[in-house]
């Protein structure tokens, strides 16, 4: 089972967050391997994993804006970027070009974010129709940035690196937690 939190007890097994190192870990038992005995592993871990990775995002997401460490809409992106307050920058995966050459100016040299939809970015932050949303900096804009690094890897999504600073990191930091059960 994945321990996106890294607080299950037990023996453990580091995976990068890539969907795809992930179902080939899964098709070729290398849990198995890793653990030295027979690991029963579901053949939907990866979905089970991005779903996991998903919630926590959307949840540490909604607490950033209640912890006002989050603004949407353009215009508010806009002042805080010249207020030199933003430590990310989010546009919808599903928003106009327009829309994400505007995000990538406001990112510059910051993480822009552009794997979260109009839908959940609307939800997390409580509102209608979000494309664009800042993040202001603080310990929990790093844990989000993080787990939507972990997410990204999870989602298979390829952005440009000129307006995407954010990449997976190297394990164990960028990496998932699966824990087989049973074991010692």
């Amino acid at each position: 089972m994945p321990d996106v939190a890294e607080q299950l007890p037990g023996r453990g097994m580091w995976v990068t967050a890539d969907r795809a190192l992930l179902a080939l870990a899964v098709e070729k038992n290398h849990f198995s391997r890793a653990a030295q005995q027979k690991v029963d592993v579901p053949a939907d871990l990866a979905i089970a994993t991005e779903r996991a990775v998903e919630k926590r995002v959307h949840e540490l997401f909604g607490l950033l804006r209640r912890a006002n460490a989050a603004v949407a809409g353009f215009d508010k992106v806009e002042a805080a970027m010249f207020k030199g307050r933003l430590a990310a920058v989010l546009t919808a995966s599903d928003a106009s070009a327009n829309a994400h050459a505007k995000g990538a100016g406001f990112a510059k040299s910051l993480p822009h974010i552009t794997w979260l939809s109009v839908a959940e970015m609307s939800f997390a932050l409580g509102r209608e129709n979000v494309v664009h949303a800042a993040l202001i900096p603080g310990t929990l804009t790093e844990r989000f940035l993080r787990e939507a690094r972990r997410l990204r890897g999870l989602r298979g999504v390829s952005a440009p690196d000129i307006s995407d600073p954010v990449r997976p990191e190297p394990a164990p930091d960028g990496a998932l937690t699966a824990y087989a059960t049973g074991l010692s």
